[in-house]
C-alpha cells in the first residue's frame, strides 16, 4: 500500500502512531485551527436565586448535623 493510501485510511493510522503524528504535523487544517480554552462548566446555566442558595445551605447543614454513626448503629442492632 502506498503512503498516500495509508495517510487517508483512518484504520491504518490507528495502527501506526508515528504516522499519525507525521500526518497531524503536515495537516494544514489542524494548523489553521484557532486555539482557545472553553470552560462551559465554570458558570451555572441557570442563575441561582438567594432563596435557592439558602435552601441548599439549609439542606447541607441538616445533612451535616445528622449523627450518622448513631443511625448506623441503630440500623445494625
Amino acid at each position: 500500500m502506498s503512503t498516500t493510501a495509508l495517510a487517508l485510511n483512518p484504520f491504518s493510522l490507528m495502527m501506526e502512531p508515528e504516522l499519525v503524528l507525521q500526518t497531524m504535523e503536515r495537516s494544514q487544517q489542524l494548523r489553521g485551527l484557532r486555539r482557545h480554552k472553553l470552560r462551559p462548566l465554570d458558570k451555572p446555566l441557570i442563575p441561582y436565586t438567594k432563596e435557592a442558595l439558602a435552601n441548599r445551605a439549609a439542606f447541607d447543614a441538616a445533612i451535616d448535623a445528622e449523627d450518622l454513626e448513631t443511625q448506623a448503629d441503630n440500623f445494625l442492632n
